[in-house]
């Protein structure tokens, strides 16, 4: 009796296992396949909660997922390499974000030279370290710790040329270096700026976003010139080249043409009746009209028509020190006659 009441309980045990795929509820479960979402809106039991917490909460998990695997089966399926795989639909309900969808960065110089050229960036498959003969052994493929590994490897350059035998082949390789880095840091700064919509000067020749009129390009040049310790006095002009017009007088130090002496009375008339017109034409005021001269008082004189000025009768004439009440300021001593 023993051994059929194990079969028993064990074909039980089974049954209970491989549960039926049909779950009821008194409230459908809404799904949405697309993002594999079951909202259970039925009320929550808190009795059978509150009695067997973990075995209420496994029970109401199987039975929505076993909803969601249900609603998954009714999907058209296929079977790729003996998979099963069921396309799922757009998703319909819209997941909350705490935050903005981040934008697409915009692509660098390179990137976008890429893209139109059509070169496309290939895996790096290389290892991270390998093995150096020279130095006998594995050394980093790339990182901090290669430069120092190949610090051991160039301790020692060959010079061909004897004209430069003078100069230092290790200092040379150094500033190398470093106009890389900063070439690099360049194209960084310059992607940024690019990516943020702002225009920097370019490097070179000036064109004509930064001077769209000749006569402004040839006042830059001028000032460029003139703009050293000697006024441009020292410095190389270019074939045909020639100060700019009517710009001396904004640049100090720099000379301006005298003009021609007239030829004759006629032409001296006619440039100082130009000069007058000119200013009479012009809106500043030479003479304001607004402004008056304060009123002076004549200074009175010292002698007066018929009268000869003399002393003061009135005045007094200095004690010797008498009547002074400071006895540091009298004139001490016995008076004489």
């Amino acid at each position: 009796m023993d051994v059929v009441n194990s079969i028993l309980e064990k074909s039980t045990q089974e049954k209970d296992t491989y549960k039926s795929i049909v779950v009821n509820k008194e409230v459908d479960v809404e799904t949405d396949i697309g993002t594999l979402l079951a909202l259970d809106y039925n009320a929550f039991d808190l009795k059978d909660f509150r009695s067997q917490p973990e075995e209420y909460l496994k029970s109401l998990t199987r039975g929505n997922v076993q909803i969601l695997i249900n609603k998954i089966w009714e999907l058209p399926t296929e079977r790729i390499d003996e998979v099963i795989i069921a396309k799922l639909p757009k998703p319909t309900f819209v997941l909350p974000r705490s935050r903005q969808i981040p934008k697409s960065k915009p692509l660098t110089k390179w990137q976008q030279f890429a893209k139109e050229k059509g070169i496309k960036s290939k895996k790096k498959t290389k290892s991270k370290v390998k093995w150096d003969e020279e130095l006998q052994k594995w050394i980093p493929s790339f990182g901090y710790k290669r430069n120092k590994a190949m610090e051991q490897k160039d301790w020692l350059v060959e010079v061909n040329n004897h004209d430069k035998a003078v100069q230092d082949p290790i200092a040379a390789a150094k500033t190398a270096k470093e106009e890389r880095k900063s070439k690099n840091e360049l194209q960084r700064l310059r992607n940024i700026a690019k990516a943020k919509n702002i225009k920097i000067p370019r490097v070179g020749l000036p064109t004509k976003e930064h001077f769209p009129d000749t006569q402004q390009l040839s006042q830059a040049i001028t000032v460029a010139r003139t703009s050293t310790a000697s006024l441009g006095k020292f410095q190389d002009r270019l074939p045909k080249e020639k100060d700019a017009k009517g710009i001396a007088k904004q640049v100090p130090g720099m000379k301006r043409k005298p003009e021609d002496i007239p030829a004759n009375v006629y032409d001296e008339k006619k440039r100082y009746k130009d000069l007058a017109d000119s200013i009479l034409k012009s809106n500043t005021k030479i003479l304001r009209e607004d402004f008056s001269v304060p009123k002076t008082k004549p200074a009175k004189s010292e002698k007066k028509k018929g009268k000869k000025v003399g002393k003061n009768k009135g005045a007094k004439k200095p004690k010797g020190g008498r009547g002074q009440r400071c006895f540091r300021l009298r004139a001490g001593g016995r008076k004489r006659r």
